[in-house]
């Protein structure tokens, strides 16, 4: 199985990458979640380390965080699903965890598995770009992607933030934390062309969208990104949320046809 790079996969723009926790509800289940954003038409899938304090999300994938560390969720029970996934779909994955359970396990460690399990990049939302140099120097090495976030604060950082950009920059279209969102700001446009000044990575806007009708306003960006409102679908249907996943998946990627 050859798997796909997020560059191939982005390169014409209309993306879509969905979220799930890792281990929601249980690890069997997550696998065949997972699958599904695939067959549906997911571009790149993240799939999120259970985190006891999640600081930049929201009550859905806090109580997603719950469920699986209920399930037993631990970084090598994580590494596990991500190796079954990857038996079943050659989909780009990107692994999203808070810094200190890569940290733990050992930064060139994360990075060798990951290589391993051909998972081609990783997000940290809490690790501040002044202290990413040793990471990302391990990054590079592997040919793993360290995939930086941008948000409406970064404004005169952006150019320092874009230098180390690899997989896709990730938009953050709204303050606060994850979540649905009725109004999402139309302030990322900006953000995106200070982006695409500097470098030609894709750029990916998540944080609150999660309705295909949404999914027009961003036809500036090359991706969209939707987390909460899949992380809703498996929380209402945990046993049986396979056909509920595809349907979104599908109506959030037709929507940009």
């Amino acid at each position: 199985m050859v798997v796909k790079k997020i560059a191939d996969v982005l390169r014409n723009g209309r993306g879509f990458i969905g979220f799930t926790v890792a281990g929601d509800p249980n690890f069997e289940k997550s696998v065949d979640y997972i699958v599904a954003m695939a067959e549906a038409g997911a571009d790149v899938i993240e799939i999120g380390i259970a985190f006891s304090d999640p600081a930049a999300d929201g009550p859905t994938i806090m109580q997603a965080d719950l469920r699986a560390a209920a399930a037993g969720s631990s970084t090598e029970k994580v590494f596990d699903l991500i190796a079954q996934v990857r038996q079943r779909t050659a989909v780009p994955l990107v692994i999203l965890s808070y810094t200190n359970p890569v940290f733990k396990y050992g930064y060139d460690n994360f990075l060798a598995k990951m290589t391993d399990l051909e998972v081609e990049g990783i997000i940290m939302p809490d690790m501040p770009l002044e202290e990413q140099a040793e990471f990302a120097t391990l990054a590079d090495h592997y040919g793993r992607a360290l995939i930086q976030l941008v948000t409406l604060q970064s404004k005169d950082r952006i150019p320092d933030i874009v230098k180390q950009a690899a997989g896709f920059v990730y938009i953050v279209s709204s303050l606060g934390i994850t979540g649905a969102r009725d109004n999402i700001s139309t302030a990322s446009r900006e953000l995106v062309a200070a982006v695409r000044e500097r470098t030609t990575v894709p750029a990916a806007i998540g944080f609150g969208i999660s309705r295909p009708e949404q999914v027009a306003q961003f036809d500036y960006a090359d991706a969209v990104i939707a987390g909460s409102a899949i992380v809703d679908i498996i929380a209402k249907n945990p046993d049986n949320a396979v056909a509920d996943i595809k349907a979104f998946v599908y109506d959030m990627k037709k929507a940009w046809r």
